[in-house]
């Protein structure tokens, strides 16, 4: 069974969460509805206030654990 450490399952977090945002901007700019167009693009915004939080979270995890940083 292959062991996932907490800074690996945050990273993948991470990379979700990217994908995640690609997505709503693509729709927003796909939307011809304006309402809904408005919608994803709030949603894009939180989704990167999320990532941004949790790149200041991988931060705190490599200065703990320094054998995390990078992988």
């Amino acid at each position: 069974m292959l062991k996932m450490t907490v800074a690996s399952n945050v990273k993948q977090c991470m990379v979700s969460l990217k994908s995640a945002k690609e997505t709503l901007s693509n729709l927003a700019l796909k939307s011809s509805d304006e309402q809904t167009k408005r919608t994803f693009h709030e949603s894009m915004i939180e989704v990167e206030e999320i990532i941004s939080d949790l790149q200041r979270r991988i931060g705190q995890l490599e200065f703990e654990e320094p054998q995390y940083k990078g992988k």
